[in-house]
């Protein structure tokens, strides 16, 4: 017999409680008959469909964690499942809530419906019905007009006119110019200012990466939410339901032995070692550098982005925006388009000054999250210690830029296909570029020797390197629209 978790959820007016459940065929014969109530089940295994429930444990959670975890149910009234799985890198965390609670609850240049209305607007991008369902709740509760969740056609102009950025920020951001934003600050009557454009574009760009950890880390849905639990019989009758919602008696992935593992990791860590050495005996000519950029940039479009046989489910979130726009790579069937070179404009020298002058502090808290997630390390892979995985950090970030078109002069690209083996970067692509295609395959097949942690790790890398990618090239186009 096992007892289901203990939670207490309040939505508006309507409060959902679930205690000290016993949900097995007896129980649920003494609920139906004594106390005529149907009890719903979920329909997840814990927080995460790909992370097993049995390692992301409340419950043994160190003591800054545990605070982090207090801290945010305080201010929001729930602990999502997102901050959950996060948990495993409280440090990241911690930033990570201070900087959202920052953008939707503090004093700022947008209302507290527009926030979260953007929020809805962004996410319903990728089809993260998580998130859109998440931010609808909250934008009723702060007063939002619910007309507007009829669809993007309800809400007031100002908002609709935001539309096109929020589809090419999404999928095309190399496409965006210093027009689409003068269309935006000229207005007339619907006109933004600058200051509400930026606090606009921070807040698309942070929730089309959420939506991309979303789907990377394969979050479920909390049991109160739409799509988190049933109140269908299970289909397996030898199991309790609890058992089937832990995923016992379940098949899990094919395991690998302890000497594949090894032979592994060992060859990654030995191809660190040479490229290093490498480094150290001779650096290439900045043509090199550069013809080593295109090429990688090429192939990356090579690259597929999903497997067809295998959908994520989501729900009809298409109303919240006008068209169905989606990811093309940068440069197809011979056309260019000018890579952007971070030696001309940068976050660390242009960009942060901007948002930090416009919408104050937020330039800073942008910062420290970037700077956490790049930096983050326990000198550890899989059950190797003492390593240093910057070359490795390094390698992701700079493939996810590349794949924006976006070059560092002073990085050798050659290091990538060195580094990163194509079932990663099959990953890496359909979760930036298309998350709502990821697969829970995809998230078995790449490093299948790290931990869990290690690969919420390279989710967060994976969602900074993407937030950043897309607010240079906004940034840039709203500087070039000022001088």
């Amino acid at each position: 017999m096992r007892h289901a978790t203990a939670a207490t959820e309040t939505m508006g007016n309507n409060s959902i409680i679930v205690t000290d459940l016993k949900i097995c065929t007896s129980c649920e014969r003494l609920s139906k008959k004594d106390l005529g109530i149907r009890i719903p089940r979920p329909l997840g295994n814990g927080p995460s469909r790909f992370i097993p429930e049995k390692e992301i444990q409340v419950s043994k959670v160190d003591p800054r964690t545990q605070s982090i975890f207090e801290d945010a149910f305080a201010a929001l009234g729930r602990l999502d499942n997102i901050s959950l799985v996060m948990g495993f890198h409280p440090q990241y965390l911690e930033n990570f809530l201070k900087t959202q609670h920052y953008l939707l609850q503090m004093d700022g240049p947008l209302s507290l419906h527009y926030r979260h209305y953007i929020g809805i607007m962004a996410a319903a991008r990728h089809q993260c019905s998580y998130l859109v369902n998440l931010h609808v709740n909250d934008f009723v509760q702060v007063g939002g007009d619910p007309k507007w969740l009829n669809g993007l056609e309800g809400a007031p102009k100002k908002l609709q006119a935001l539309g096109e950025l929020n589809k090419i920020l999404a999928h095309r951001p190399w496409l965006l110019t210093k027009a689409h934003i003068e269309n935006l600050l000229k207005a007339e009557e619907h006109s933004w200012s600058l200051a509400e454009l930026i606090h606009a574009v921070v807040l698309l760009t942070h929730y089309h990466s959420l939506a991309s950890f979303t789907f990377g880390c394969g979050i479920t849905p909390e049991i109160h939410s739409d799509g988190g639990h049933t109140f269908r019989p299970p289909s397996l009758s030898q199991y309790c339901v609890c058992d089937i919602a832990n995923g016992n008696g379940v098949c899990s992935s094919l395991r690998m032995t302890s000497s594949e593992v090894s032979g592994e990791v060992e060859v990654l860590m030995e191809r660190m070692k040479q490229l290093q050495e490498c480094r150290d005996e001779e650096e290439a000519s900045q043509e090199e550098m550069a013809t080593r950029f295109e090429r990688e940039k090429t192939e990356s479009m090579l690259v597929a982005t999903a497997e067809d046989d295998e959908c994520v489910p989501s729900r009809d979130v298409s109303r919240h925006f006008e068209d169905p726009y989606g990811y093309k790579d940068f440069s197809r069937r011979g056309e260019h388009v000018p890579t952007f070179r971070v030696q001309d404009y940068s976050w660390e020298d242009h960009g942060y000054s901007l948002v930090n002058r416009l919408y104050p502090d937020v330039g800073q808290l942008l910062d420290d999250k970037f700077q956490m997630a790049y930096n983050l390390t326990y000198n550890t892979m899989a059950t190797h210690k003492d390593v240093d995985t910057s070359m490795l950090r390094r390698a992701i970030w700079n493939y996810i830029h590349c794949m924006f078109g976006i070059r560092y002069d002073d990085y050798d690209y050659g290091e990538i296909n060195q580094l990163l083996d194509r079932s990663f970067k099959v990953y890496i692509k359909t979760m930036v570029c298309s998350p709502e295609k990821t697969t829970k395959r995809m998230y078995e097949s790449f490093w299948r020797q790290f931990q869990h942690s290690e690969k919420v790790h390279v989710n967060l890398l994976l969602m900074e390197a993407r937030m950043q990618a897309e607010l240079l090239y906004a940034l840039r186009a709203i500087t070039r629209y000022m001088t």
